[in-house]
């Protein structure tokens, strides 16, 4: 008698159970400890389910494009936290990097008079700059990035007082500016869009798989590809489909319709950090140096570079971000990149998958945690106006979100994964 096992070869991959034998192998990696983004995924659901059967404003049209817009800082900056989180590493100054990093766009746009691409460039070096002193502080002297970036926390919101002025507002007016938060794609443009991302993602996926075929390695079906290509197609198309339709209140007056700018600026930013990460020797060696610091050092990588390089990535991100928070709020103020700016901005990378511990993260995790972020931001105050409960919720999806990490490290641990 014998019994039958689960397709193991390229060959019987390629069979008329490949799907079946994908989501076995699927549901064995999640058993192994490997969660991926899926919790992140479940919570972003649920949470809009909930919102949904509880709010009848947060399913409008005109709330959706609202999320997308009010979590794109969170999730600029959470991607800059992501290289730094690879290191095992930690950058509490992040928040007020990016309100710091905006004045100083600010005062050269509007109190100085240069033109938008002289500011943003400044706003820039400021970050990189920032990122810079971190790292060699962390790297070269060796000084724990916590009380590094805890000092930082403490004297940008001093240089951010003295830039802006105790209560002062510096306002924004520039219109290109002002657009990449707020402004949307025509409809038509968001169908091109729509086009360029799945066809991108196609032209990926299948172009790896062949390679992977010519070199004689084993592959996934072509079925279970088309599956993965024809679930993003649907999920966008519906998306596009929403955020097309008319939102404004007063159509006449002013039309509001399309895929939000910052949508397209946000794709781009992933897929070129994503190759970052996983296409270069430098994303290598920084999953090496996550991993295993020791062991790294020992294999000819220059920790101390890898370190320096992720701080000066992750404030560059940081100051991106605080271009978004002063073109959704039209103006920098103090208050720009502080309250529970950082604090959200980690908790989205780490809800969306990336380990407090290094070595396992991806660039997509911080736009996903970024979303469920916004969910609960932008959903929690149509059903209660409580601070108190919004920020206990937080905290509380943020503690699971570590929890699963560290479970999901012990599982990994005990399988040999």
């Amino acid at each position: 008698m014998t019994t039958a096992t689960a397709p193991t070869t390229p060959e019987e991959i390629d069979s008329d159970g490949a799907l079946s034998g994908a989501v076995s192998g699927y549901i064995a990696r999640l058993r192994g400890g490997d969660t991926g983004s899926l919790p992140a995924v479940l919570g972003f659901v649920v949470l809009v389910v909930f919102f949904s059967a509880t709010s009848d404003a947060f399913t409008s049209k005109l709330n959706w494009a609202n999320l997308l817009n009010q979590s794109a800082a969170y999730v600029f900056i959470a991607m800059g936290l992501v290289f730094v989180l690879l290191l095992g590493e930690i950058d509490l100054g992040a928040g007020f990097t990016a309100g710091t990093s905006a004045a100083i766009m600010g005062v050269a746009m509007t109190q100085r008079g240069y033109a938008w691409p002289v500011a943003v460039i400044a706003c820039i070096i400021t970050g990189a700059f920032i990122g810079l002193t971190i790292g060699i502080l962390v790297a070269r002297l060796g000084i724990p990035s916590f009380v590094v970036t805890l000092a930082y926390f403490l004297g940008l919101q001093g240089v951010l007082l003295l830039v802006i002025g105790e209560g002062g507002t510096i306002p924004i007016r520039d219109e290109t500016i002002l657009a990449v938060n707020n402004n949307n794609l025509s409809p038509i443009l968001g169908w091109v869009l729509f086009l360029l991302v799945v066809g991108g993602y196609s032209a990926v996926t299948f172009g790896a798989m062949a390679r992977r075929r010519a070199a004689g390695l084993p592959t996934v079906a072509p079925v279970v590809v088309l599956a993965k290509v024809g679930a993003l197609a649907v999920l966008l198309a519906l998306a596009t489909i929403l955020l097309n339709q008319e939102r404004s209140v007063n159509p006449a007056l002013n039309s509001l319709r399309g895929v939000p700018l910052i949508v397209p600026i946000t794709i781009v930013f992933v897929v070129a950090l994503t190759f970052v990460l996983t296409r270069t020797t430098f994303g290598r060696h920084i999953y090496a140096v996550g991993g295993n610091a020791e062991a790294a050092r020992r294999a000819g990588i220059n920790v101390g570079n890898i370190k320096v390089a992720c701080f000066v990535i992750g404030s560059t991100m940081a100051a991106i971000g605080g271009i978004l928070i002063a073109s959704r709020d039209n103006s920098v103020s103090p208050q720009s990149g502080g309250s529970s700016t950082l604090l959200l901005s980690v908790a989205a990378a780490v809800i969306g998958g990336t380990s407090l511990f290094g070595g396992k993260g991806r660039i997509i995790d911080a736009v996903i945690g970024g979303l469920v972020i916004g969910v609960i931001y932008n959903g929690l105050p149509l059903i209660t106006q409580r601070a108190g409960i919004q920020f206990i919720v937080t905290a509380g999806v943020l503690l699971l979100a570590a929890s699963v990490d560290a479970i999901a490290r012990r599982r990994a641990a005990a399988t040999g994964r």
